[in-house]
């Protein structure tokens, strides 16, 4: 969008300001919005524990494991970064091979289990896809962005949208997949499905010691037997002389099981900018994409164990834009059932953060051309029979303004505040943005390029976002002057910046360097003496009082020396 700029009068802005200060204007006393954490950050509201073992999680995230501490015999990757890329803890673009045996309809497992394992730790133990298999699918990897969050969602809110029979006739009749837990006080007590291309999985601790396991070939406190290379025990002997379980408590008592669930229950979720009323989340409603993408849910205040969730994942709302059920997909079914799940049937993929993935559905075929591309096919594989057909088609035959206002909304799920560069990284380009968005002379929508500056949604860029934008910026934001007015405030508030380097043209760099020659010394304290008294707009009146005096020479004083 083009941005369309007016001239301000600095004068009045920043009378403005002081007279909203001086009666209490609830919005310049307000605290201003939190940004939300930008992707692969930590959830807001950790305490320092909490954070430490998070940075603690994230560092074994990424490490290799080694085969003395446990990795192999059969595996895929050393560690979880490997796989979960975009970023830590984020969705990848790594396929997984699964593989079975079809007769007549009916899927059979064989020896080793549905997942082929493509790497061994040595000659021998590698496992091979079986003669007999004659079915092979792949899924790509998911994300566990937010899933602290999600893991706390309650089985009966879940549960609360189940329609297993259609009642509604709508053509969706989603269904709770009830799975067992583990590493709980309770294992193989039934809850809700929320994690897994199939919700196989209700909490974190299963899903990090699943992976442990069937991905590194590390045993651990939830799953403590050895994957056989095909089933067979005999070269799994040959092949793995290290003591089960191979994950082992550290010296704080916890094991690497322990740790990366850590960090995936305190990761946040993706950042949603503009965070909502964008016109293509009512056409997303219309199309009946919300039958199954459920915008948000609140967390309930227990874990499954009945202890106090922490504080920041307690009474939350989260947006995962997902139901948690399965449904019947159709021709988007990929045969192989897991549990209770049919070959046909998929949980709905949380939407969450989608913008940021490059590989879409669950088998990754969509993984090239831009964003909006990918979207739209996505989309469209969506019919033309189960029960994302609907929606499918009403996307397909929608007007091309309502299909672009859909596709625009998805692509602000996974959007950081204030990032208009779409980098990452709150910078001095950032601001320049803001400071032009706040210069337009129209009512902000957040279909607008500006939108996802206008953090409370009020139609204006102003100081309340200006001082969130601040608690998100990254760069460096001095008092050139030191009159207790930060560098950018300056010139949001008016002051000129030509040269765009974050501090005010007129801003004396080095008070007191009056000669200009990068040094505050004898020879400037002599102009300084000669301008002594009243001297109103000379610039030896540092503090702008109007006379050159003793305040003037404490200022002075303090910048003595080489300038910075």
């Amino acid at each position: 969008m083009e941005i369309e700029k007016k001239s301000i009068n600095t004068m009045a802005l920043v009378l403005a300001t002081l007279l909203a200060c001086t009666l209490g204007s609830d919005a310049a006393l307000a605290d201003p919005p939190q940004p939300q954490p930008s992707i692969g950050a930590p959830i807001n509201g950790l305490n320092r524990t909490e954070l430490d073992r998070f940075s603690a999680g994230k560092a074994l995230y990424g490490t290799p494991l080694l085969i003395e501490d446990g990795l192999g015999p059969v595996l895929n990757k050393s560690n979880c970064r490997s796989c979960h890329s975009n970023p830590d803890g984020g969705p990848g673009n790594i396929l997984v091979n699964h593989f079975g045996m079809v007769d007549k309809g009916e899927f059979t497992p064989l020896p080793g289990g549905t997942l082929l394992q493509l790497v061994a730790i040595s000659s021998g133990c590698e496992e091979t896809l079986p003669p007999e298999a004659n079915f092979t699918t792949n899924r790509v990897t998911p994300g566990m962005l937010g899933y602290g969050l999600v893991e706390a969602i309650s089985d009966a809110d879940i549960v609360a949208n189940e329609d297993p029979d259609d009642v509604n006739s709508d053509g969706i009749s989603g269904r709770v997949h009830w799975v067992p837990t583990f590493g709980t006080d309770d294992p193989g007590e039934l809850r809700a499905g929320r994690f897994g291309w199939k919700s196989i999985v209700a909490n974190v601790i299963t899903f990090s010691g699943d992976a442990a396991l069937n991905e590194m070939g590390l045993t651990n406190q939830i799953f403590g037997e050895e994957t056989a290379p095909n089933g067979d025990l005999e070269r799994l002997a040959l092949c793995d002389d290290v003591a089960d379980p191979e994950d082992h408590p550290d010296r704080q008592g916890f094991t690497f099981v322990d740790r990366v669930t850590q960090f995936q229950r305190y990761l946040a979720p993706p950042p949603q900018a503009p965070r909502s009323g964008m016109s293509g989340e009512t056409v997303f409603n219309t199309f009946g994409c919300n039958a199954c993408h459920t915008k948000s849910f609140t967390t309930g205040t227990l874990t499954t164990d009945g202890l106090a969730l922490e504080s920041a994942l307690r009474n939350k709302v989260v947006q995962p834009y997902s139901d948690f059920l399965l449904h019947d997909m159709g021709l988007l079914g990929d045969g192989l059932p897991q549990g209770d799940a049919s070959g046909n049937e998929f949980r709905t993929t949380p939407l969450m953060g989608v913008a940021r993935r490059l590989s879409m559905l669950h088998d990754g075929r969509v993984n090239s051309g831009p964003i909006e591309d990918r979207l739209h096919q996505a989309i469209s594989l969506h019919g033309p029979i189960g029960e994302g057909a609907n929606a499918a088609a009403a996307y397909l035959d929608a007007t091309k303004d309502d299909q672009y206002a859909l596709i625009a909304f998805l692509k602000s799920l996974g959007r950081t505040d204030f990032d208009q560069d779409e980098d990452d990284l709150i910078t001095l380009q950032d601001f320049e943005t803001l400071l032009a968005c706040s210069q337009i002379d129209v009512v902000i929508s957040p279909d607008d390029a500006c939108g996802i500056s206008d953090v409370n949604q009020d139609g204006l860029i102003d100081l309340v976002d200006f001082d969130s934008f601040l608690l998100a910026y990254e760069g460096a934001n001095g008092d050139c002057n030191g009159n207790g007015v930060t560098d950018l405030e300056e010139i949001f508030l008016g002051a000129t910046d030509e040269d765009g380097n974050g501090v005010p043209d007129d801003c004396v760099a080095c008070p007191g360097d009056f000669n200009e020659n990068g040094v505050v010394d004898g020879g400037d304290l002599g102009l300084m003496l000669v301008a002594w008294g009243t001297c109103t707009g000379c610039p030896e009146d540092l503090n702008g009082d109007g006379s050159v005096n003793g305040a003037d020479l404490g200022l002075m004083l303090v910048a003595w020396g080489v300038c910075p």
